[in-house]
């Protein structure tokens, strides 16, 4: 036996509770492209690293070298010198790899402490904003298909970091 409810709602009681809850959404990723402190975060992940990127550059400058030498003095060279030249070319290019592998995971590190700060800030301006304007519900904007601009308070919270 099947038992059938029907729930009739009053529009005006529906339309009255919709209005007293008020949502927002906040677009992280523009944050981090966008805010004053995230900029400088990126600016000074990219200082601390320079250093790093030019010796890499070097020694893959060194390497081209040494294949550019090989491969121009390859038939006038002696078999134990280009061997030795190959010996080196081939430790160069592993140490270069070594090198760029131990920079990209440093360097994700150290985006990841910078951006961790950030957020952290963004998530204090956030419920500051919250509190001031009475927020009900802050959603962190994914890969929304719509959202009206009405609810987006991404650039409220990008002018409140810049002005910390």
């Amino acid at each position: 036996m099947m038992v059938f409810f029907i729930i009739v709602c009053n529009s005006s009681f529906v339309t009255a509770f919709a209005s007293d809850i008020k949502i927002g959404v906040v677009n992280t990723e523009k944050i981090l492209r966008e805010s004053i402190p995230a900029i400088q975060a990126q600016k000074k992940i990219e200082q601390e690293f320079v250093p790093r990127d030019e010796d890499i550059k070097k020694m893959a400058m060194k390497a081209k070298k040494l294949q550019d030498r090989l491969e121009q003095d390859n038939t006038i060279m002696e078999e134990s010198e280009r061997r030795n030249l190959e010996r080196n070319l081939a430790n160069l290019s592993r140490e270069y790899q070594r090198a760029q592998k131990q920079m990209r995971e440093d360097l994700s590190v150290r985006q990841n402490e910078e951006y961790s700060m950030v957020l952290e800030r963004t998530n204090q301006a956030i419920s500051k904003i919250a509190e001031n304007e009475n927020y009900d519900l802050i959603l962190q904007l994914q890969d929304s298909v719509y959202r009206s601009q009405r609810i987006d308070i991404t650039d409220k919270v990008i002018k409140a970091l810049n002005n910390e």
